[in-house]
């Protein structure tokens, strides 16, 4: 059975306030599922407002100094990542980021691209696309759920071949929540020869200095996840050897200028969200710090997994803890009674019902055909939240595993959150 450590106490204000105060969350929802959309305090939000009338009261004077203004944040950003700014570039997402990648790399005719089976969908499927222009095909390292960093490193590299042209791998992966060996697997992929995108979407907010010891020749990250930004926000690194072949998705009237400056200008969309990027994230280091939020994430999404990992084994008398080692602060999983999900459409069709019918924002993902529900804190949720999923959901999702019988099939790895 499944050991429950203490909880850990909630954060609060110095005045005594709930941290849930911050964030514009409706009630009458149990809110678990930072980790897909993210949730953006007030604070952020009135700051992107007023940006906002200062667009539509001067249109003009905006967009023509807007360029400067993006070089300055994302200038402000980098310096709170650690990033270097010669190097990074705003982007829309995480996505449109291996999209850069993808669009603007010249692969060999019959290349190989190598993923995970732990990618996100998206990013895989335009991998994909970019491969099959030239003849080429994916090859998917299957690595398991309970895996160690050097198990992780060798299935990717005893892939890479001399047909390699780029090998995707994420830093923290969206549908299992590991935290894969990507300093050591991009250090063997550029002795081997080819190249290496990071996709670290969930990684700025959660990993300090997400990349330290990194040497990729490409990385994207999400600033709406764990940063807390207005959405529309990401960030996306280059390689020196590689950064001046690379292109926004849009081609606007910085295609001429260097990188990363040419990122810089995208023409008439709004991009007050890059502006207000670290509102958000000086909001939460200003108020706990992010090494303290970090640690009660890390404390709390622990203690969360274990209470509904219990709740669970009450009921069916076995074992619902995932089994990982690779975990990182705020992400854990917990294994779901067989039956609940049956095919590749299963995880978002349990979401979209329990949403519907009880109120709950969460993310369900199936991995090797085992259903999971993927649980990820921020510094608003407490310890009640899970604890409520534990009384109220964990029953309702073993009756519905009942209801629809274990007969099928359990998921297949398709259904995966964001």
């Amino acid at each position: 059975m499944t050991k429950v450590p203490p909880a850990p106490k909630p954060l609060h204000f110095p005045n005594g306030e709930d941290a849930r105060a911050a964030w514009p969350l409706e009630s009458g929802f149990l809110h678990v599922n930072h980790g897909s959309f993210g949730a953006v305090p007030r604070v952020a939000l009135e700051a992107q407002d007023a940006m906002k009338r200062e667009m539509e009261g001067l249109p003009v004077k905006w967009f023509i100094n807007l360029p400067d203004r993006i070089a300055a944040s994302r200038r402000e950003i980098s310096q709170r990542l650690s990033l270097d700014p010669e190097r990074t570039a705003f982007v829309p997402n995480a996505s449109a980021g291996a999209s850069i990648v993808y669009r603007s790399s010249v692969f060999p005719e019959g290349s190989e691209v190598v993923v995970t089976n732990h990618g996100y969908g998206a990013v895989t499927m335009g991998a994909e696309l970019a491969v099959r222009r030239v003849g080429g095909k994916i090859v998917t390292a299957n690595i398991p759920i309970d895996c160690s960093a050097e198990v992780a490193h060798d299935a990717v590299m005893e892939l890479v071949t001399a047909r390699t042209a780029l090998v995707v791998v994420d830093q923290i992966t969206s549908p299992t929540a590991l935290q894969l060996p990507v300093q050591e697997i991009s250090a063997s992929v550029r002795l081997a020869g080819a190249q290496i995108l990071v996709d670290g979407a969930h990684a700025p907010g959660l990993i300090d200095q997400p990349l330290r010891d990194l040497d990729a020749h490409f990385w994207t990250g999400n600033l709406h996840k764990w940063p807390c930004a207005p959405r529309g926000c990401g960030l996306f690194v280059a390689a020196s050897d590689v950064s001046q072949d690379m292109f926004p998705v849009i081609d606007s009237w910085g295609n001429p200028l260097p990188y990363p400056e040419r990122f810089d200008h995208q023409g008439t969309l709004d991009q007050t969200a890059l502006l207000a990027a670290t509102r958000s994230w000086d909001f939460i280091e200003e108020t706990w710090g992010w090494p303290a939020a970090r640690e009660y994430m890390e404390e709390l999404v622990s203690y969360g997994a274990a209470v509904i990992a219990h709740a669970f084994e009450e009921i069916t008398g076995l074992d619902h803890r995932a089994g990982a080692i690779l975990t990182v602060p705020g992400l854990r999983l917990v294994r779901l009674p067989d039956g609940l999900v049956t095919d590749s459409a299963g995880p978002n069709r349990l979401r979209d019902v329990m949403m519907r019918e009880h109120g709950l924002q969460a993310a369900f993902t199936a991995h090797d055909g085992q259903g999971y529900v993927r649980l990820s804190a921020h510094v608003y949720n407490t310890p009640a939240d899970y604890e409520e999923f534990a009384e109220r959901i964990v029953p309702v999702l073993c009756n519905r595993a009942t209801s629809l019988g274990s007969a099928h099939a359990g998921a297949t790895p398709l259904g995966v959150p964001s």
